[in-house]
Formats: structure tokens, C-alpha cells, sequence
């Protein structure tokens, strides 16, 4: 058995997996709508600098966590940008199942 070998099986599974394919869809329904792509890409980049901040070790404002709560809510309100937070959801939630699976192997090694 190569190892290398059952590494690309696994990712080409996690590539045809019922929720990769939904993601891709729903991504590119997404995309595809402009006010939804818009939403969507002013959401992440006010997500993505709330993290920098935080691996800068800024604590957000409460006032500032806030604004990104009442946001997600406006933004889960366009149905194809919730589609796509869920199949992101439901896509995370596999790929932390096999790193998981993967991180406990490798605990029984060196334990």
C-alpha cells in the first residue's frame, strides 16, 4: 500500500463528495448573482479583517462582533448566499470529521 497514493483517493473523494459538489454549486449560484456576490464579498472581507485583528491579538469590540452578527443575518436572508453558508457548513463539517480521523492517528503514534 502507498500512502501517497490513499492521500490523493481520499482527496479526490472529498472532491466528489455530495457536499464538495453542493458547495461548487452553490458557490457559483452565488457568483453568478451580482448583489449576491457583492453581499457576500463585503461580508468576508469585514470577516477577514476582524481576524487579522485577532491573530494580531486585538480582541474585537463587542460593538464590532455585533455589527458581524446583525450582518450575517442580513446577508443568510438572500437564499443563495444562505444556500452557500450552509454547503460551506456542511463541507467544514466533513473536512474537520477526516482531520479529526487523521489527528487521532497520528496522537496513537506517538502516545
Amino acid at each position: 500500500m502507498n500512502i501517497y497514493d490513499k492521500a490523493y483517493e481520499l482527496a479526490k473523494a472529498l472532491k466528489e463528495s455530495e457536499e464538495a459538489m453542493l458547495l461548487k454549486a452553490a458557490k457559483q449560484e452565488a457568483d453568478a448573482d451580482p448583489d449576491a456576490k457583492a453581499m457576500l464579498d463585503d461580508f468576508r472581507e469585514r470577516q477577514n479583517f476582524l481576524q487579522q485583528k485577532m491573530m494580531a491579538g486585538e480582541e474585537p469590540s463587542a460593538e464590532d462582533m455585533e455589527k458581524m452578527s446583525k450582518l450575517y443575518e442580513v446577508i443568510t436572508l438572500n437564499p443563495l448566499i444562505g444556500k452557500l453558508l450552509e454547503a460551506e457548513r456542511r463541507f467544514a463539517v466533513v473536512f474537520e470529521d477526516v482531520n479529526r480521523i487523521m489527528s487521532d492517528v497520528l496522537k496513537s503514534i506517538v502516545d
